[in-house]
């Protein structure tokens, strides 16, 4: 294959002239990204015929082609045909077929920063430049400039809610705002009238040898401002690059500063602060976004726009109103005592700068979430990433976000984490695959807490996922008022067995309005419904199970109310209360109930018997709700009750019922009160169990079949068939649904072969398998 030459770059005021001058066939290379679509925004304001392709689609870009954007998903040859340019972003290298067919139709290829640089030179060009702070203080600077009345025109390089956009062309303003990008060199191609340097340190490491090579760069793009420089202070590096150049104007808390200021006050996501200009008071101002270094950035605000004679009552509504950009410290939760905050920081000094606003909000907590970006920064400052996260405690770290690079050996997530934990840090884990990570953090969640998603990858997807559950949440305590909502509550603290992942919503709902409103908003939100009593009869697996678990045992569900030989009883009343209140009132026929660990709800649901005698046989009427969440009074006569099983129940939720016994002697209440009691005791396991695992087959009993086949104590890992009863497997302590079902499925095994029998299980598998994540 031939080589093909880029075209030489155009020359600046040609480029100039052109971009902003008679419309023009202009296709964009990697449209969807946040720097490309802004320029997008810009030419087709500036009456420019504008197209575009990238492997993705944006809302920003749906945006553009209700504006006139022609986009296209494919990056083929064929989409360039029509273009008199061709501008590309950083992304874009030799070798896509768009840019490749503009090589070698000698179209004029203009880099992002060059298209940028050329529009920005029409007007008296700002450019923010620094490695940290450069969206929010662009954008900041662009709204009050705005509020001012200068009508400027903006380019940022994220989502800013309260500009409207992240690119704006106004034709009535002399001004334009932009963030420059020092990231790839380019920074040397713009040639503003003013400019603000926020902070230079040894940053993408993947484009420069050192800090003598990023210093050259802003050395250069110093010399291309004619204007004013303002500068910050109280950055070494800054300072002495910038503090030698004649008119260049100083702001910071540093003495020397031409523009300093002060906090005074801090609290609820707000700072209020003062600002000296040559230690005459300027005004007391009010941010409404939280963190020093925002308070800062805030301040070359201040000194850009008071240099440029906008007045302070301007300056100070601006900055009031302002609200931050998208991924800069944005709160995207509050509620149940915690907080989700979201932020774009990838790098150790950014990341330092966050969580010290985090814990400035007074959290009990700092729970963080961090995604690498890029393995040359993690390789080169991963003791830098060690120390800074330790300010947090307890954070997960998961793997790389390669961005356009290839991996390095031995770099992952894990290097940072050890880097922290020799830094003095617990509480620091490597989570390899991010995937589900949210719901770890969502399972450990605290009133209290803050927790911050950081990275300038893909991380916000958790933070989302987080965020969405907590409103979920909000909802279903919405619906259920005084009952109790969890996330992601352990199983196993709620079966007999003792085993299971967690439930994803565990509601205990009071009354049976709440508990049938309850039904009706998982129907509507489509989300998987079931109810657990006492958790017996019940093999949770290790995953867990999705959507809502009700536990109906308290307030109306806990009534047991006897008339004559009439006992009514809520779903949550245990069996072996309804054997006792019958014995106290001198009714019989309720005995056997004594033998069965579960509750009404659970015991209607599969006509739970022993002893010769069954749920349903006593039942005069019982109350249910329907999967719509209806409430509904049936009879034993309207449905189809079986042996062990009740099939409307299944697809039902039972609330109550109504028990009919007949009168009987209390000697008589007591012997078989205690025969039941006492047939439990040595027939059946006193370990953590859930009751009977198989139904009895055709030929014989399935536990007197598991010992003729020799299988008691026969165990998998913690579980293990118990020498009691060969019908029950008993958790040892720590057993997994994982070991509980292989045992199960070795019995079946042994059965079928040994003696052609088919075990089928009575106990009831629900759940998800776990996932390795």
């Amino acid at each position: 294959m031939i080589a093909l030459e880029k075209p030489p770059m155009l020359d600046q005021n040609l480029l100039t002239a052109i971009l902003t001058g008679v419309p023009r066939r202009i296709h964009l290379l990697g449209v969807a990204g946040s720097g490309m679509s802004g320029i997008a925004g810009l030419l087709l304001a500036l009456g420019h015929h504008v197209s575009g392709c990238d492997r993705a689609t944006t809302l920003e870009v749906e945006r553009l082609i209700g504006l006139g954007l022609q986009f296209s998903l494919q990056q083929t040859a064929h989409s360039v045909k029509d273009a008199e340019f061709v501008v590309y972003s950083s992304a874009i290298k030799p070798g896509n077929p768009a840019y490749d067919e503009a090589v070698r139709l000698c179209l004029p290829l203009i880099r992002r920063a060059e298209a940028l640089s050329a529009i920005l030179y029409a007007k008296k060009g700002i450019v923010v430049a620094g490695m940290h702070g450069k969206t929010t203080t662009s954008s900041m600077a662009a709204h009050v400039l705005r509020v001012g009345g200068l009508h400027p025109s903006h380019y940022v390089g994220a989502e800013i809610p309260i500009l409207g956009t992240n690119a704006h062309w106004d034709a009535k303003g002399d001004y334009f705002v932009a963030e420059g990008d020092e990231s790839d060199g380019t920074l040397v191609n713009y040639q503003p009238e003013h400019a603000i340097i926020l902070n230079i340190e040894e940053e993408h490491l993947d484009f420069y040898k050192d800090l003598a090579q990023i210093e050259a760069v802003f050395e250069q793009f110093l010399r291309h401002t004619r204007g004013a420089v303002v500068y910050c202070a109280d950055d070494a590096n800054t300072a002495r690059l910038c503090g030698s150049r004649p008119g260049a104007i100083a702001y910071g808390q540093n003495g020397s500063s031409f523009y300093r200021y002060r906090i005074l006050g801090t609290g609820n996501f707000q700072t209020t602060f003062d600002v000296e200009r040559a230690g005459e008071k300027i005004g007391e101002f009010v941010l409404n976004i939280p963190g020093a270094h925002n308070v800062s950035n805030a301040a070359g605000v201040i000194a850009l726009a008071h240099t440029l004679g906008v007045d302070a009552a301007k300056i100070r509504e601006g900055l009031e109103s302002f609200r931050g950009a998208k991924r800069r410290f944005e709160v995207k939760y509050t509620g149940r005592g915690a907080k989700v905050v979201d932020d774009y920081g990838h790098h150790p000094t950014e990341i330092k700068a966050t969580l010290a606003t985090a814990r400035s909000q007074g959290a009990k907590r700092l729970v963080v979430m961090f995604q690498p970006h890029r393995y040359t920064r993690t390789q080169a400052l991963k003791d830098q990433f060690g120390e800074a996260l330790s300010a947090a405690d307890v954070v997960y770290v998961t793997d790389v976000y390669p961005a356009s690079e290839r991996p390095i050996p031995g770099v992952t997530g894990q290097t940072i984490v050890d880097a922290a934990k020799s830094c003095g840090m617990t509480q620091i884990y490597y989570r390899p695959k991010m995937k589900g990570l949210w719901k770890k953090i969502a399972a450990i969640l605290k009133p209290g807490d803050l927790v911050l998603s950081l990275g300038a990858g893909d991380i916000h997807e958790q933070s989302t996922a987080l965020v969405e559950q907590l409103q979920r949440v909000t909802a279903i305590e919405a619906i259920t008022g005084e009952g109790t909502v969890r996330i992601f509550e352990p199983m196993s603290r709620h079966t007999t067995l003792r085993v299971g992942g967690p439930a994803e919503f565990w509601v205990e709902p009071k009354t049976e309005a709440t508990f049938a409103a309850l039904v009706r908003y998982a129907a509507v939100e489509e989300l998987p419904f079931m109810v657990v009593g006492r958790g017996s009869n019940l093999l949770v697996q290790d995953g867990g199970i999705p959507g809502i678990v009700a536990h109906i045992s308290e307030g109306e569900f806990a009534r047991l109310e006897i008339d004559g030989l009439e006992i009514r009883a809520g779903a949550g009343v245990k069996m072996k209360q309804v054997s006792a209140a019958a014995k106290n009132a001198g009714i019989a026929g309720f005995e056997w109930m004594d033998g069965i660990p579960g509750n009404v709800g659970g015991s209607l649901r599969m006509n739970a018997g022993a002893m010769g005698g069954d749920t349903f046989s006593h039942v005069v009427s019982f109350r249910y709700v329907d999967r719509r969440g209806g409430i509904h009074d049936a009879k034993p006569t309207d449905i189809d009750v079986r042996y062990r099983s009740v099939p409307m129940l299944a697809m039902n939720y039972a609330i109550s019922a109504v028990f009919r016994g007949e009168p009987g002697d209390p000697s008589t209440i007591d012997r078989l009160r205690q025969e039941s009691l006492d047939k439990r005791k040595t027939t059946q396991p006193v370990a953590a169990s859930a009751g009977c695992i198989f139904k009895n087959p055709a030929e014989c009993a399935a536990g007197k079949l598991v010992q003729e086949l020799g299988l008691k104590n026969l165990s998998v890992g913690k579980a293990r068939v118990s020498e009691v009863h060969g019908n029950f497997i008993v958790n040892d302590g720590g057993a997994t649904a994982v070991e509980v079902l292989a045992l199960v499925r070795r019995i079946q095994e042994i059965a079928q072969t040994q003696r052609g029998i088919r075990l089928d299980t009575e106990v009831q598998i629900v759940g998800e398998p776990a996932t390795t994540i």
